[in-house]
């Protein structure tokens, strides 16, 4: 939640604690007591929202991802250098073998699945090259962890995304029922002046603290004049 959101919520709540403090006079019959009820289902749904916007999880999503990236492009890399080798007794067996560039992770699978599939036939030759003798397990291993990050990353993106539209919605609801409740307590306390201030003080959206102005360097003083 941004800052303005955040001071709209913290303005539901001090109308909404209005309603809980005076709900003699609101009972949940009545029609003003039923849009208390409703803003607090909204403060409600906004704190379950924002909870999700800051749990972090979009952050554990992509540092899990770099991880799996990271494991897949250490076995490539081992491959290709194998490849590399192999290629002195047979020229152009590395062909199949390139290293895909950097920062595209659509291509880093697609090389991982090729690279699993040509090296399948010659794994004897790569293992009698010191390569681990599961290195295609482990190859297969490190795409499905890839494959799986991505996902997890993509929805923990979009869980925040659908968080923030939701507490815009909310907001805006939240705004509508203040504005009608707005209108019910002023008729309701017209000869009440103590509850109609509290009422406008709980119902107000506080201004963002302005930021405070540095105070301008004092000027030096001229340098002295010279001595005769």
């Amino acid at each position: 939640m941004d800052d303005l959101e955040n001071r709209r919520r913290q303005m539901f709540m001090s109308a909404h604690g209005f309603g809980t403090a005076h709900s003699a006079d609101f009972p949940a019959s009545s029609l003003g007591g039923q849009l208390f009820i409703n803003l607090g289902e909204i403060i409600a749904e906004l704190n379950a929202h924002a909870a999700t916007q800051v749990s972090g999880a979009a952050q554990e999503a992509t540092s899990h991802r770099a991880v799996t990236r990271q494991a897949l492009r250490d076995d490539l890399r081992a491959i290709a250098r194998t490849a590399e080798a192999m290629a002195q007794d047979t020229p152009g067996f590395d062909d199949k073998f390139r290293m895909p560039p950097a920062g595209n992770d659509s291509a880093l699978l697609n090389a991982a699945r090729s690279f699993a599939a040509n090296a399948a036939p010659f794994s004897t030759r790569f293992i009698n090259h010191a390569m681990p003798a599961d290195f295609l397990a482990d190859l297969n291993t490190d795409i499905a962890n890839f494959e799986a990050a991505i996902n997890e990353h993509a929805s923990s993106v979009g869980t925040q995304v659908s968080a923030g539209i939701s507490i815009d919605e909310l907001i805006a609801d939240g705004l509508v029922i203040v504005k009608k409740l707005d209108a019910i307590v002023r008729n309701r306390y017209r000869n009440d002046a103590a509850a109609l201030a509290e009422w406008t003080s709980a119902s107000h959206t506080e201004r963002s603290p302005r930021k405070k102005t540095a105070a301008p360097s004092p000027t030096p003083p001229p340098p002295p004049p010279p001595a005769a």
